[in-house]
C-alpha cells in the first residue's frame, strides 16, 4: 500500500448519524451491525432490511404497524427499537445494544440451571410476551438467538415486531410461515394450517423452559419427518429431577392442541409460577413519535437517510474489540449438536488487498463461489450439505496502520462444515495469518 493510501482520509460507512462497525449477526431477512450514535456516543445495533424483500412479502402495513408499536415501548425485557430510518434500497431499525450475550451460553458453559434460577428467566420471559401481545405484538419466532442477557444478567427478548417478515397472511387471514429451526416451533406452525400468534408464543416458551431446567431440547431427531411427528403428538418426557410443580406446567404448555393450551392468564396464575414472582415496575411510554417508521417506508428521496461508504477497512474501536470476546457476543454460540465455534478471527501483517487474494485462492478450489464488496467477501459452496448452502462471510478490520484483523463466520449452513472449511483455509493462509483468535484471546482479554 503506497504512503499516500495511508494517509488518505478513512470513510468509515455513515447512515444518518450513526457510524457503522462490524456485522453482529446475519438472517435470511436482516443483517446486524454494531453502531455509534456520532452525536451521544451512544452504542446500538442496526437491523438493515432490503426494501425489495419487505414489499414483496405484501406485509408493509402489518410490519410499520408493530414497528410503531414497539417504538412506544420501554419494557425492561425487551430490546428497546430507538427510531427507524430509510434510504432508497434499505430500511434502518435501530435497536438497543445489548452486551452479555445469549441465555443459553449460560447452559453450554455451565449446563442445566436450577429451578429457582430458571423460574426467574421464565418470569421475565412471560413479562416480556405478556406486554406484546397486550399491545397486539407478537414474536412468532423465539428461539435461543433472540433471547439476550444485558449486564445485570436481565433478559431482553430481541426481535418483536420484526418476526412478520418471515410470515404470509393468506385469504384464511392467519399467519403461514416457513422456519429454519423447527425444534421450538408450535405444531400448528410446522403444519402449515394457519395459527395465532400468540399461542404459537406460548408453546416456544414452554420449549426454552424446559431447555432451561433440563439442559437439552424436548423434541429432538436428526430426521426431520420423524422430529415434525415428535413435535405434532407432544413426544417428549419430563427428566426425573423435574419438580412435578414444573412437570405440571410444562405438559399444558406443551399440550399440541392450541385450542386448548394454557394462557398466558393461566400461566399467572400457575402455583410454580407464582413463586417469588413480581409483575415489573417501569414507564411504559416514552416515545410518543413514530413519523420516522412511516417516512423510512416512503419511496420519496426528502426522507431518505444519506449513506456514506468506507474506501478502507473499517478501523476498530477498543470498545468493538471487547465486545468480539465471548462475553459480550450477541451472536448464537449455541448450537444443540455440537459445541463448536460459528465464526473465528485471526490478526495479519499484509496489506488487506493480498488478505483477500489468498483467502480467495484458497477458497476457489474447495468450490466456493464469491463475491466481494469493499473488505468484505461472502463465500458460497456451490455443493449443498446437509443444511443447505455453506455460505461464509469474511471481513477485514483495521487495528493499527500495519495490523489488520480477519473475521471468518458461518452465514449460513452447517457447523460442522464451517469448521472442516476453515481447517482447509487455515493452512492454506499460513504465511498470512500472524496471531489466531487464541493468541489473541490469551493476551489482549
Amino acid at each position: 500500500m503506497s504512503r499516500a493510501a495511508m494517509n488518505a482520509p478513512k470513510l468509515k460507512r455513515r447512515v444518518g448519524k450513526y457510524e457503522l462497525g462490524r456485522t453482529i449477526g446475519e438472517g435470511t431477512f436482516a443483517k446486524v451491525r454494531f453502531a455509534k450514535n456520532t452525536e451521544t456516543g451512544e452504542h446500538v445495533a442496526i437491523k438493515i432490511l432490503g426494501k425489495e424483500k419487505v414489499l414483496k412479502h405484501k406485509l408493509v402495513e402489518q410490519i410499520k404497524r408493530e414497528i410503531s408499536t414497539m417504538k412506544l415501548v420501554k419494557h425492561p425485557n425487551v430490546v428497546r427499537l430507538h427510531e427507524v430510518m430509510g434510504s432508497k434500497t434499505k430500511i434502518f431499525i435501530v435497536l438497543e445494544f445489548v452486551t452479555g450475550g445469549e441465555l443459553f451460553d449460560k447452559i453450554v458453559n455451565n449446563g442445566r440451571m436450577r429451578e429457582d434460577e430458571a423460574r426467574r428467566y421464565f418470569h421475565q420471559l412471560i413479562n416480556a410476551v405478556d406486554f406484546c401481545h397486550s399491545r397486539g405484538v407478537y414474536h412468532r419466532d423465539l428461539k435461543p438467538e433472540n433471547l439476550l442477557l444485558d449486564t445485570y444478567g436481565n433478559l431482553k427478548v430481541s426481535d418483536f415486531g420484526l418476526s412478520a417478515l418471515s410470515q404470509q397472511v393468506r385469504g384464511d387471514g392467519l399467519l403461514h410461515t416457513t422456519c429454519g429451526t423447527p425444534n421450538y416451533v408450535a405444531p400448528e406452525v410446522l403444519n402449515d394450517r394457519g395459527y395465532d400468534g400468540a399461542t404459537a408464543d406460548l408453546w416456544s416458551c414452554g420449549v426454552i423452559l424446559f431447555i432451561l431446567l433440563a439442559g437439552y431440547l424436548p423434541f429432538d431427531d436428526s430426521n426431520l419427518v420423524r422430529l415434525y411427528e415428535k413435535i405434532s403428538n407432544a413426544e417428549f418426557s419430563c427428566p426425573s429431577w423435574f419438580s412435578s410443580g414444573a412437570t405440571r406446567l410444562i405438559k399444558r404448555i406443551l399440550d399440541p392442541n392450541p385450542l386448548t393450551r394454557i394462557t398466558i392468564s393461566g400461566i399467572l396464575e400457575d402455583g410454580w409460577f407464582r413463586k417469588g414472582y413480581k409483575r415489573p415496575v417501569f414507564d411504559e411510554r416514552e416515545d410518543k413519535n413514530v413519523d420516522d417508521v412511516a417516512a423510512a417506508f416512503k419511496d420519496m428521496e426528502d426522507h431518505h437517510v444519506t449513506e456514506k461508504r468506507e474506501e478502507q477497512p473499517v478501523a476498530m474501536n477498543a470498545f468493538e474489540l471487547i465486545s468480539m470476546s465471548k462475553g459480550l457476543n450477541l451472536e448464537n454460540l449455541f448450537d444443540i449438536e455440537q459445541e463448536i465455534k460459528r465464526e473465528t478471527r485471526f490478526t495479519s501483517k499484509c496489506p488487506a488487498s493480498e488478505i483477500i487474494s489468498k483467502i480467495e485462492e484458497a477458497a476457489k478450489p474447495l468450490g466456493f463461489d464469491i463475491q466481494k464488496k469493499n473488505y468484505k467477501m461472502s463465500l458460497e459452496n456451490s455443493t449443498a450439505g446437509r443444511k443447505g448452502n455453506l455460505n461464509v462471510a469474511t471481513e477485514i478490520f483495521q487495528m493499527a496502520p500495519s495490523v489488520h484483523m480477519v473475521e471468518v463466520r458461518k452465514a449460513k449452513g452447517d457447523t460442522l462444515e464451517f469448521q472442516k472449511f476453515y481447517n482447509s483455509l487455515s493452512t492454506s493462509l499460513k504465511d498470512v495469518v500472524w496471531k489466531s483468535e487464541e493468541d489473541m484471546q490469551g493476551h489482549a482479554f
